[in-house]
């Protein structure tokens, strides 16, 4: 479990990084990264304590996080490993969180893979390393996520980020841009993040081969990644399992 939250805080900290106003409080029990816009998100909580044994403990870190980014003037998002707390917090979590004004935005399985089965086609891997790359994958995001083409262009097209800890690549169907992965290293695993895939070319195997291809290349097998309750079944076919719960707050 301790792999799979360092491993997204890595991750997250793009957002940290990739713009002039962004910024990244990391402090020992959690860390909040602000992407510089009013993206909730990309501004973005996630909790990394081991334990958390008490509800006013959990009431301080909210606070914390708070005091963080309501001064911005910008919405944001908790994540919470439900691992984290003991059985007494997590019963009463939710209703600590409605009390400061954030309701549950969505559940994210957290699953590891120590490698991945065979299969899926190929894809003309490309490393997001120049600015045609770095518009190729937020137009992906952005079609893909629903976010607006603006922040995607603000947050992805921006060579900060990428200058940091996440390493992005777009996978290319005849000559086509069509699919995303980006890896961070963290926790003693890659972690994957913003899987992504143009409407018009998903079920065919593309983002699975993207992941491949890239994990291929960097020599790692050991992955961990959050996945949508829809990507569940995929993901385990691929060899991952769910091994914590997270829950994605947002104020």
């Amino acid at each position: 479990m301790i792999s799979i939250v360092e491993n997204l805080v890595c991750g997250m900290q793009f957002y940290g990084c990739a713009r002039p106003t962004a910024e990244i409080c990391d402090l020992s029990d959690q860390c909040l990264m602000y992407c510089g816009l009013n993206y909730a998100a990309f501004n973005a909580a996630v909790l990394r304590a081991p334990v958390v044994a008490h509800t006013r403990e959990l009431m301080r870190l909210i606070e914390e996080a708070r005091e963080f980014y309501e001064p911005r003037g910008v919405r944001w998002t908790y994540w919470l490993c439900e691992d984290s707390l003991e059985p007494a917090v997590a019963r009463e979590a939710a209703a600590i969180f409605r009390r400061y004004g954030l309701r549950v935005l969505t559940e994210a399985p957290g699953m590891y893979a120590d490698s991945l089965a065979p299969g899926a086609p190929l894809v003309d891997l490309r490393p997001v390393v120049d600015s045609a790359a770095r518009a190729a994958f937020a137009r992906i995001i952005s079609a893909t996520f629903d976010i607006p083409q603006a922040v995607c262009t603000a947050v992805y097209e921006s060579e900060r980020g990428w200058n940091g800890g996440l390493d992005g690549y777009v996978g290319y169907v005849d000559g086509k841009p069509v699919t995303t992965a980006a890896v961070a290293e963290g926790g003693g695993v890659s972690g994957f993040y913003s899987v992504a895939t143009l409407p018009a070319y998903r079920r065919k195997g593309y983002a699975e081969a993207t992941m491949r291809q890239a994990l291929q290349e960097r020599g790692g097998t050991k992955t961990v990644l959050q996945s949508t309750q829809a990507g569940l079944k995929l993901y385990e076919k691929m060899g991952y399992r769910k091994v914590a719960g997270f829950r994605v707050f947002i104020a």
